[in-house]
């Protein structure tokens, strides 16, 4: 088998880091420093959501709405620039990530019951899946042509072809046909193996970046959707000791790369140049421009306050998912399909 016991039972482990199992603090007050062309330096963070369940892999609607998935709700949630919100698709098992094509097609990981605040482990036997949402609901993949699983899906990206890359440890692709391809595996750094997490096509859909802890890597897109000439495209400078690196991407009209970190978000532009970070009130793991011009910055980060203004903890041993999505006018806007 492709992912013996053992190896699925720490790929479970690292795809839930350190970090995401404690107590994720209270706010951080920031100061954003201005970024030329990106964000001006009386910017502020502003609160656009908050709950006591995950946010993760977010995108854009089509009418500049934002999108996430929410795990332990089994849900891609949706958010106008109003605060208002609903379930946008129920029954997607384990959500963990969404994002949507040029031509309107919806994708998600399903991580079915892998969720470690589940507890189940081995006794999780359902399938993670790559599920189209519209315009119909059907599976692209759930597994390898040997029959071996996918694992915990991380995050996801729609390739345009009717297929979506996704991440796990490596960096994969489900083809449109249910076919998945295996681009880079993960493993041991020093002998070409990864470990990913968030993954986005540039603008043009020519480029995929793909986290690599403090490295960023881009691969070329070919017309069929077939990726080559894996390279280091950026390294994240000023990552506080013992972060988990890079996590959630986004691109804007420019082609510039946003990145979440532990410092906050980063800005490269199309050279790799690293333009300065974003400080966010909290640790961000997803990253995405939403609104009607696009021009506003949406980061879904880790914990959140009580109606009471408490920062929300849970009970020893009682895994804590509060998430609060912060949002911040921009002077760039981000890229639309």
């Amino acid at each position: 088998m492709r992912i013996s016991a053992t190896i699925a039972a720490l790929a479970l482990a690292l795809s839930a880091p350190a970090w995401a199992q404690g107590q994720p603090g209270p706010e951080t007050p920031v100061d954003i420093a201005a970024i030329p062309n990106v964000v001006s330096g009386d910017a502020q963070w502003e609160i656009a959501w908050s709950g006591p369940m995950i946010v993760d892999g977010m995108a854009t609607a089509a009418d500049g709405s934002l999108l996430f998935a929410q795990e332990q709700s089994n849900s891609i949630i949706k958010v106008w620039p109003d605060g208002r919100w609903w379930v946008q698709w129920p029954f997607v098992a384990g959500a963990g990530s969404v994002s949507i094509d040029a031509q309107g097609r919806t994708f998600a990981a399903d991580r079915s019951c892998t969720d470690p605040g589940l507890g189940l482990g081995a006794n999780c036997t359902i399938l993670s899946r790559i599920v189209q949402l519209t315009p119909e609901r059907k599976v692209i993949a759930d597994r390898f042509a040997d029959g071996s699983t996918l694992g915990r899906i991380n995050d996801l990206a729609a390739d345009g072809h009717g297929g979506a890359y996704y991440t796990q440890g490596g960096l994969f692709h489900a083809k449109a046909d249910g076919t998945v391809d295996t681009i880079a595996a993960a493993g041991n750094p020093q002998q070409g193996g990864l470990f990913t997490n968030g993954l986005v096509l540039s603008p043009d859909g020519k480029t995929l970046y793909v986290t690599n802890r403090l490295t960023i890597l881009a691969f070329d897109v070919g017309a069929d959707g077939v990726v080559s000439n894996r390279r280091d495209f950026a390294t994240l400078v000023g990552e506080p000791q013992g972060s988990f690196g890079g996590d959630g991407l986004t691109v804007d009209a420019e082609g510039r790369l946003y990145v979440t970190g532990g410092a906050g978000i980063y800005v490269f532009d199309k050279a790799g140049k690293q333009l300065g970070v974003i400080p966010v009130p909290r640790r961000a793991i997803t990253v995405a421009f939403a609104g009607p011009d696009r021009k506003t910055l949406y980061a879904g980060t880790l914990g959140a306050v009580t109606p009471d203004g408490e920062n929300w903890t849970t009970p020893q041993g009682v895994r804590n998912i509060a998430a609060t999505i912060y949002r911040v006018s921009t002077l760039a806007a981000g890229a639309k399909k």
